[in-house]
C-alpha cells in the first residue's frame, strides 16, 4: 500500500497539479493539507473522476485537510482532534483504510514565537500527543501523516542557525516531537534514509528551490505494527518544479501486505 502526504497549498489553484501527480504517482491513499477551501468548494467531482474517493474537512481561506483513497471510499473515524471543543480550525481528519488507521494532520505553524500563535501550536501538540498515545496503544497499524510544521533536527533544514528562533525549530517544538516519537512511533523517512539531507518544503522567496534551501517538515510516523511493514519512503521532489507549484513536495511511503 502506497500512502502519500501533500500540503497542496490551495486545492483550487493547484488542482491541475494535484490531478497530474495522482495520475503519475498513483498512491493508494493521499493525505492533503492546506485545502484553503470551504467544505462545499472541495472539487469532489474532479477527484472522483481521477479514481479516488474522498473525505475532507474544509475551512474558508485557511487550513483544511482531506484523505483520498484510490478506488475506494475512506471510512471516516474522526474529523477533529479531541481535547478542545472550542477549536474550530480544520487541521485533523482520520480514516480506516485496508485494516489501518490513517490520520491526516496540519499542525499549526506557531509564528511569531513566542506569542498566542505559538501557545496554540504547543497546546495543539499536547492534544495530538494524547490522542496518538491512545492510537498507538491499540496495537493496530496506524499512520500519522501530514505537515507537522516541525524541523526535528539540524540535519532537516538548510542553515539551521537561521531558524533557532522560529516556531518550527524552537526547543519546545522539537521536544514535543521527541515526546511523540518516544511513544514508539517510527519516523519513516529517517528509518530508511538515516543520514541523508531530505527536504519537503522550499519557500517561494529568495530562490529557495533553486538553491535547495529547504526543510523537512512533512512527516510519516508509523506505529510499531505499521513500521514492521515499511519497505520504501521518499519525496516526489520533481513536483515542486512544476508550474504554479505548492511550496511543499509530496512525500510517500510503501507498506507491505500484512
Amino acid at each position: 500500500m502506497k500512502i502519500a502526504t501533500f500540503n497542496i497549498n490551495g486545492i483550487a489553484s493547484r488542482l491541475p497539479n494535484l490531478l497530474r501527480w495522482l495520475d503519475e504517482s498513483r498512491p493508494d491513499v493521499a493525505c492533503l493539507q492546506e485545502l484553503k477551501a470551504p467544505q462545499e468548494k472541495f472539487p469532489l467531482a474532479a477527484i472522483e473522476a481521477a479514481g479516488y474517493g474522498a473525505i475532507w474537512h474544509g475551512q474558508k481561506s485557511w487550513n483544511g485537510v482531506a484523505i483520498l483513497a484510490r478506488g475506494a471510499q475512506p471510512l471516516e473515524t474522526r474529523r477533529d482532534l479531541p481535547g478542545d471543543a472550542q477549536d474550530i480550525q480544520s487541521r485533523y481528519i482520520e480514516a480506516a483504510l485496508e485494516g489501518a488507521t490513517v490520520a491526516c494532520l496540519y499542525l499549526p505553524n506557531g509564528n511569531p514565537a513566542p506569542g498566542p500563535k505559538f501557545a496554540y501550536k504547543l497546546a495543539w501538540f499536547e492534544r495530538l500527543i494524547a490522542h496518538a498515545s491512545a492510537l498507538h496503544a491499540s496495537g493496530a497499524p496506524v499512520v500519522l501523516a501530514g505537515d507537522f510544521n516541525v524541523i526535528p533536527t539540524e540535519r532537516d533544514v538548510y542553515k539551521p542557525e537561521r531558524w533557532v528562533d522560529d516556531a518550527l525549530f524552537r526547543p519546545e517544538t522539537r521536544a514535543a516531537f521527541r515526546r511523540l516519537l518516544d511513544q514508539g512511533w517510527t519516523d519513516a523517512l529517517r528509518r530508511l534514509h538515516p543520514d541523508e539531507r531530505i527536504y519537503t518544503y522550499w519557500d517561494y522567496f529568495r530562490n529557495a528551490w533553486q538553491r535547495n534551501a529547504g526543510m523537512r517538515i512533512d512527516h510519516f510516523l508509523l506505529s510499531a505494527s505499521a513500521a514492521g511493514r515499511l519497505v520504501a519512503a521518499d519525496v516526489d521532489r520533481y513536483v515542486r518544479a512544476w508550474q504554479k507549484p505548492s511550496d511543499h513536495a509530496p512525500v510517500w511511503i510503501e507498506l507491505s501486505e500484512r
